[in-house]
């Protein structure tokens, strides 16, 4: 008599199968992996994969939000006892090369971005949110320090965000030098320090 796998619960099955979509990414590259190969490498059928990603972006997406909550995690801001500069300053340059290392650890991320930029993904927005956050308490206590000029802090803060992707955004930093890219977000953290002390002339 055949013995019958456990059955496992739908939140493991999930897992499984984004674990094996990582896998064979990263072996293989993102462009020349189907939902069948990742299916087949599960010894399951295409069906089962759709019924819990609806599509290959679904894998992204879900891919993505997964490595914005481990950067979360990994992150280490500074406290509101470091000058707002310096917060600014810490938080850039920590993006970036958390951001530098994913991408030399894991070349089938830059592909993965590059093929779904025009999609509308859940873990842009997430990641925006998780930035946006870390930025508005530097300025929020700024402000409340005096150092910083009144502002609409949620806007000032994803203005900010904005400011610092040509040293976050994958696609603008992949083949760049590390030691330019820590120049340019000092530079970048001090330009925002400065907008948010005085303030844009309108």
């Amino acid at each position: 008599m055949r013995k019958l796998r456990p059955r496992r619960s739908a939140e493991e099955t999930r897992r499984d199968i984004l674990a094996m979509t990582e896998r064979l990414f990263r072996a293989r590259g993102f462009g020349s992996v189907s939902i069948a190969d990742i299916a087949g490498a599960l010894n399951m059928s295409p069906a089962n994969v759709f019924k819990h990603f609806h599509s290959k972006n679904a894998l992204v997406d879900a891919i993505f939000l997964q490595q914005i909550r481990l950067l979360e995690q990994k992150l280490d801001p500074l406290d509101a006892t470091h000058p707002p500069f310096e917060r600014l300053s810490h938080l850039a340059r920590s993006l970036m090369e958390n951001h530098r290392r994913d991408l030399n650890d894991n070349p089938y991320i830059f592909e993965m971005i590059l093929m779904t930029a025009k999609r509308e993904l859940a873990c842009g927005r997430y990641y925006e949110n998780v930035i946006t956050d870390l930025l508005a308490a530097i300025i929020t206590d700024g402000i409340a320090d005096g150092i910083y000029a009144q502002t609409d802090v949620d806007a000032s803060a994803r203005t900010a965000l904005m400011a610092l992707t040509s040293v976050l955004h994958p696609a603008l930093i992949a083949h760049e030098d590390v030691d330019i890219l820590a120049t340019r977000s000092q530079e970048l953290a001090r330009l925002v320090d400065c907008a948010l002390r005085y303030g844009i002339a309108k």
